[in-house]
């Protein structure tokens, strides 16, 4: 907190290191909520400047997909699933990552993002346009209209070489084939 004097945090959820983080911020501008959910898990999201996670232990990464779909600019330790939400390619564009266990490397985003009220827009919009692409619609219409479309064209194809194969032996009948019989 020396580092980002400026800055208030917040710890939304519960989990065991919850009496050690709080005798660690006592007096310092934190604030612990416990468990919410819903609209209040919602507000809270969306009430941050810039949501930054530690975990290096998030397999499917629900409270990043939460953030971004917040709007929140997200900051996440690049370990476990959350790369394959923020992929190279879109790092500092949909969110950022950081080194496992890099206290500079996070701090430098966080300050980045912290010192830039456009940046910190722009990614938290883009992030937001990214989790939108993956909803239940979205998902639906990609089944509907290219893996389905895909499905067709492979049985169509499969058929197709059925028939071929059928139609050789019909074209080339094999003739019965002829027994000699000796006296």
């Amino acid at each position: 907190m020396d580092r980002l004097p400026e800055v208030r945090l917040a710890f939304i959820g519960d989990g065991p290191y919850r009496k050690e983080l709080e005798e660690m911020f006592i007096g310092m501008p934190v604030v612990f909520t416990g468990m919410l959910h819903g609209e209040e898990l919602s507000r809270a999201y969306a009430s941050g400047d810039v949501f930054v996670t530690p975990s290096e232990s998030e397999t499917l990464g629900f409270v990043v997909l939460e953030a971004m779909s917040s709007g929140v600019p997200i900051i996440a330790a690049r370990a476990g699933g959350i790369p394959d939400i923020v992929p190279p390619e879109q790092e500092g564009k949909i969110g950022f990552l950081f080194t496992p266990g890099d206290i500079n490397d996070c701090l430098s985003k966080v300050k980045l993002l912290l010192n830039s009220p456009e940046l910190r827009l722009n990614v938290g919009q883009t992030g937001r346009a990214e989790v939108e692409k993956h909803d239940w619609r979205a998902a639906t219409k990609k089944v509907r209209n290219e893996q389905y479309n895909a499905a067709i064209w492979f049985w169509q194809k499969k058929r197709f070489q059925l028939l071929r194969q059928r139609l050789w032996w019909l074209r080339y009948p094999r003739r019965a084939p002829q027994v000699r019989h000796t006296s």
